[in-house]
């Protein structure tokens, strides 16, 4: 059963729409911001973030329906409304897709941190003047899902997908799945994340965030010899995918075609990547679409300006497509938005696609010479191409490539 995508919504550091998040590409100027109040965590070198700034919750949503959401809820099912106007739902009228019709994967690195630290605060303090009867609800892994269901009224099934960097690439992949081999006619499917200095933290104790402080412009930079790690961002992307009938019998339109996804485990180390798995995973997405490499003209990289992730993928990608692919990150824009890259990352690889200009990694100025060769984009391209592929990659070794068709 064919696969279609016929609505998405974001939230990102650029805005909510594709037209804000292309004015930020084609600016050439990052969402990388310095935070100040950050120097106040002992030990912490890295005080850089892509931020969404000013965020505040649609003014129509009620205080009932807002109570039980932390900021990543709060993201993700505004992602979502935008996704059901966009396949052509009434939010306030949605009782024809409240039977089981539609169901909802999502998923995220984690629950809203705040949340964590009051129920911290109770276990190490015996402290519980900050919980609510919602602390849970806001922290619980699975979040993000429960709360879109509940707040649309989606009564299909929910796949909670909390795999790190994988999160939003994982729900598209098994939403995917679910309607192709029939067990539902309709998804919304993607991630989310919200900026934390736990996150920031973890990522600082491997060495691996970028200690530009005094640049925040110019980081990150993946592919660049001169990259010294990753920037975390925040923010959310979902997706409306549809079997072929539904979209039909709706008279919907198709933006994209799901063709493709791949799934595999390095099965070797925690944080340490693998090529050899990194491109099993793309192997089994393109015999998925039933498709040979050549057909395939861009790759958009999961690459987060981590040395041995770039190097990696770059290999990985090279001895599936040889050196001609064009490839790009868009990590240098938004920074690493974890749970939501899988996600937003995907829009803007379809929106790419459909336009046929593709936007360069930011910051690249010298290719790293232990990265494969590969045509690395460095100005924006004109690339007309029927398919694309997407890879993000996750802690535990978790690997995800799918694979998207031009409508």
């Amino acid at each position: 059963m064919r696969v279609f995508i016929t609505g998405y919504g974001l939230v990102s550091a650029y805005g909510k729409s594709w037209a804000e998040l292309k004015d930020g590409f084609i600016s050439g100027k990052n969402a990388v911001k310095y935070i100040p109040e950050w120097k106040k965590y002992k030990d912490l070198t890295s005080f850089l973030a892509a931020p969404i700034e000013n965020y505040q919750m649609p003014e129509e949503w009620s205080r009932k329906q807002a109570r039980s959401l932390g900021r990543v809820s709060q993201y993700s099912v505004e992602a979502s409304g935008a996704a059901l106007k966009m396949a052509g739902f009434e939010l306030d009228n949605l009782a024809g897709i409240q039977d089981g019709y539609i169901g909802v994967a999502c998923g995220s690195s984690t629950g809203s941190t705040d949340a964590v630290a009051a129920m911290a605060k109770l276990l190490i303090d015996n402290d519980g003047s900050d919980v609510t009867a919602n602390t849970y609800i806001k922290m619980m892994p699975h979040t993000t899902a429960a709360n879109i269901a509940i707040f649309y009224g989606l009564k299909g099934r929910v796949i909670p997908t909390s795999s790190a960097c994988t999160s939003g690439s994982h729900a598209i992949g098994y939403a995917y799945e679910a309607i192709k081999f029939g067990r539902i006619p309709m998804m919304l499917a993607g991630g989310a994340e919200e900026l934390c200095t736990s996150e920031v933290y973890t990522f600082n104790l491997l060495y691996a965030t970028s200690q530009k402080n005094n640049a925040p412009e110019l980081t990150p930079a993946p592919f660049d010899e001169n990259r010294d790690g990753l920037v975390i961002g925040e923010g959310a992307g979902m997706l409306v995918l549809e079997s072929e009938e539904s979209m039909l019998k709706r008279g919907a339109k198709p933006i994209a075609e799901v063709v493709g996804f791949g799934s595999t485990c390095d099965g070797a180390h925690i944080t340490k990547p693998e090529s050899k798995t990194m491109k099993m995973a793309m192997e089994l997405a393109l015999k998925d679409a039933d498709l040979s490499p050549e057909q395939i003209k861009y790759a958009n990289a999961h690459a987060t300006a981590t040395k041995a992730g770039d190097i990696a993928e770059s290999i990985a990608i090279n001895e599936l497509f040889g050196e001609n692919i064009c490839v790009s990150s868009l990590k240098g824009y938004l920074g690493h938005t974890l749970g939501a890259c899988g996600g937003l990352e995907s829009i803007a690889s379809i929106e790419m696609m459909r336009e046929g200009e593709f936007y360069p990694n930011l910051n690249l100025k010298n290719i790293d010479p232990l990265c494969a060769k590969l045509d690395y984009l460095t100005i924006k391209r004109s690339i007309e191409t029927q398919y694309i592929i997407k890879n993000n990659f996750a802690f535990g070794g978790v690997n995800t490539s799918l694979i998207f068709k031009k409508c």
